[in-house]
């Protein structure tokens, strides 16, 4: 049984739903599994739970 984490900013309800279907079809079409056997987690970071180049991200102007 896989199990896909994706890491990520927040996104919309509507874009997770289709990346999960997405992922999901591929694991079904390469692995030859049936869709019930795949999970997928979203782990949904904000600006104070990373940093790049030593400076957390709610800190990091944009562009």
């Amino acid at each position: 049984m896989p199990i896909v984490t994706i890491q990520q900013f927040p996104r919309d309800l509507a874009q997770k739903r289709e990346l999960a279907r997405r992922v999901t079809q591929a694991f079904v079409e390469v692995y030859d599994l049936k869709p019930e056997s795949v999970q997928v987690f979203f782990n949904e970071i904000d600006g104070e739970g990373w940093a790049k180049g030593g400076v957390m991200g709610c800190d990091r102007s944009p562009g």
